[in-house]
C-alpha cells in the first residue's frame, strides 16, 4: 500500500507565488525584465540593512539567537511595547501558522473573507480547520457579516487591514465596531502588512487594541523595509496569547541575516519615508493614466493597484510578461477580470503604462 497523506493535504491547493524575474528571463529569453507582481520595494532594500547583514555574515557558521533578542528589543522600544509582546515569523506568513497550531483544534471554525490574502485559506486547509467564507462587499471586508457569521464553534478570524489584494482597509470605527461584544473565546488575527503605507486619517493603529480583546497583530519586513528575501514578521498580542504561540514555534525560524537586516532596516527612517514616497506618487501617476484611457480600479491605500481589465485581463497578463512587465493575474482569487500591479520606481511605472496602452488600445 502507498503512503496516504493526511486528508487535509488531499484537498490543499499550494500558493503560487509571482513569477521571480530570473525565471522569466530563462522561460522566455529576455534580458530586461521588470517584477510589478508581487508588492516588494521597487527601491531595494535599505543601505543600513546591507551594512548591518555585511556585518554579520561572517558569523553565520553559528546558529541564530532563538528569540531574536536584539531584533526584539529593538521593535519593543520603537513601539512602546514590552519585549515579551512579540513573537517573530519567518515572514508574518509563518504567523498565520503558528496562529491555528496554537489556538484551533482539528475541526475548528475559522472565518475568512474572499478574496482577501489566500494564505489563511491554505494555511487553515492544510491545518485541517473548518472553514467558513464570508465574501467581502465592494471590495471591502463585510465585518458586520462575519459577526454574524460567529458560531460557538468559531476559534479565529483573519483580517487583512489594509487587505491584500483589493488594497482597501477597515476603518477605526468598523473595527470597533466589530470588536464590541465579540466572545472573548475567539483570536482575532489582525494582518498589517501594508501598515507603513496606509496614511488615512481613519485607518486604526491595531497596537491600540491588543490586550482589550484575543488580538494578535501582526507586521513584516518585506514590504515597505524591503526585506522579502530575508523572510521576517512579528506578531504582537498579550504576553499569555504570546506563550502559547513560543510554545508552538519551531527553533530558529529567523536566521541571522535576517534578524541583522531588520535591526538596520528600522534604523533607516529616510529610507522608508522616500519608499512611501515613491509608492504615493507612482499610485498618482497610474491613476491618472488609467483615467485617461477609461480603465477601473480600486483604489488603493496600499503599494500595489487591482486594476479590471474584463474577461482577457489574464491575457493581457500574458502579453505583457511577454514584454518583459510581470503582473499579478487576479484569476486564482476568483478576480478573473482583474490584474494587480505593484507601484515600482518611475520609470517602471511608465513602462508599464506604456505597454498596457500598446495592449488594449
Amino acid at each position: 500500500m502507498g503512503i496516504v497523506p493526511r486528508k487535509a493535504v488531499l484537498s490543499a491547493k499550494p500558493y503560487q507565488p509571482g513569477k521571480p524575474i530570473e525565471e522569466v528571463k530563462r522561460e522566455l529569453g529576455l534580458r530586461d525584465v521588470i517584477k510589478m507582481a508581487s508588492n516588494e520595494n521597487p527601491l531595494g532594500p535599505s543601505p543600513k540593512a546591507v551594512k548591518a547583514i555585511k556585518k554579520y555574515a561572517g558569523l553565520i557558521n553559528r546558529y541564530p539567537e532563538g528569540g531574536c533578542f536584539y531584533l526584539r528589543q529593538a521593535i519593543a522600544r520603537k513601539l512602546k511595547i514590552k519585549p515579551e509582546q512579540i513573537i517573530f515569523g519567518n515572514g508574518s506568513d509563518e504567523l498565520i501558522g503558528l496562529t491555528l497550531r496554537a489556538f484551533v483544534e482539528e475541526g475548528g471554525e475559522v472565518i475568512v473573507a474572499s478574496p482577501t490574502f489566500l494564505m489563511y485559506e491554505v494555511a487553515s486547509i492544510v491545518h485541517g480547520a473548518k472553514i467558513k467564507i464570508i465574501p467581502t462587499r465592494y471590495f471591502k471586508y463585510d465585518l458586520k457579516a462575519i459577526k454574524h457569521a460567529i458560531t460557538k464553534n468559531t476559534k479565529a478570524i483573519f483580517i487583512a487591514n489594509p487587505d491584500n489584494p483589493n488594497g482597501t482597509y477597515v476603518s477605526k470605527y468598523e473595527l470597533e465596531d466589530f470588536l464590541k461584544g465579540l466572545p472573548q473565546n475567539i483570536i482575532v488575527f489582525l494582518d498589517e502588512a501594508y501598515f507603513e503605507f496606509a496614511e488615512e486619517q481613519d485607518y486604526p493603529n491595531g497596537l491600540d487594541y491588543v490586550g482589550k480583546n484575543n488580538i494578535i497583530v501582526t507586521r513584516t519586513f518585506s514590504k515597505a523595509y524591503g526585506l522579502a528575501g530575508l523572510r521576517v514578521g512579528y506578531g504582537i498580542s498579550s504576553p499569555e496569547i504570546i506563550r502559547y504561540m513560543e510554545a508552538v514555534r519551531e527553533p530558529f525560524n529567523v536566521n541571522s541575516l535576517a534578524q541583522a537586516g531588520a535591526i538596520g532596516a528600522l534604523k533607516d527612517k529616510d529610507f522608508l519615508a522616500k519608499a512611501k514616497k515613491v509608492v504615493r506618487e507612482g499610485k498618482k501617476f497610474i491613476y491618472s493614466e488609467l483615467k485617461v484611457i477609461g480603465i477601473r480600479y480600486v483604489p488603493s491605500v496600499t503599494n500595489f493597484i487591482l486594476i479590471e481589465l474584463g474577461p482577457k485581463s489574464g491575457e493581457v497578463a500574458g502579453k505583457l510578461l511577454k514584454k518583459g512587465v510581470i503582473v499579478r493575474n487576479m484569476k486564482a482569487w476568483g478576480l478573473g477580470n482583474f490584474i494587480r500591479v505593484t507601484i515600482g520606481k518611475k520609470e517602471e511605472n511608465k513602462r508599464f503604462v506604456k505597454e498596457l496602452k500598446k495592449i488594449i488600445i
